[in-house]
């Protein structure tokens, strides 16, 4: 009786001495949650003529101020926050006057492509999703879109030729 005794004492005390195993952090899923500041585009560059129209355009500068400010952001947070702030100047951009030669289906379908990527990185940032990737798309779509002031300025058609218009 004692031998069973000491048996039923013994092995609760060898049971509940256990080490409980902590909970091992998926480091990996982590790292693909972080933003990874180092995989953005540069800025595609605009030419002198492109550069001298927009310099009177209002909207457009806040709007570029906004994207560098994106283009500091190091984690999520401040990801987060600069992609409202570029939500703000996007609709006012959109809203505002463009320069005659820039008030084309080109640029405003260009920004309406940015600003779908915009809302993207906000999705992804409010559902804890990866963000790197719709940065990087958010970021082309608006280089292209900077690329698309070099063409219209360096384009050599008349459109009034072309329409037959006089």
């Amino acid at each position: 009786m004692r031998k069973l005794l000491v048996i039923l004492f013994v092995i609760p005390m060898v049971w509940g001495c256990k080490k409980a195993q902590e909970p091992v952090a998926d480091t990996a899923a982590l790292d693909e949650l972080e933003f990874n500041y180092k995989k953005m585009p540069s800025k595609a560059p605009i030419n002198p003529e492109a550069t001298a129209i927009i310099e009177g355009w209002e909207e457009f500068k806040a709007f570029n101020t906004s994207m560098d400010v994106l283009y500091k952001a190091t984690n999520n947070e401040d990801l987060a926050l600069a992609i409202d702030d570029l939500i703000e100047k996007e609709k006012s951009l959109e809203e505002g006057n463009y320069p005659e030669l820039f008030n084309t289906f080109q640029i405003k379908s260009r920004q309406r492509v940015v600003r779908t990527y915009m809302y993207k990185v906000k999705a992804s940032i409010m559902e804890n999703q990866p963000t790197t990737e719709p940065t990087v798309q958010m970021l082309e779509a608006y280089n292209a879109m900077r690329k698309q002031f070099n063409v219209i300025v360096n384009s050599q058609l008349d459109k009034n030729l072309i329409l037959d218009e006089e």
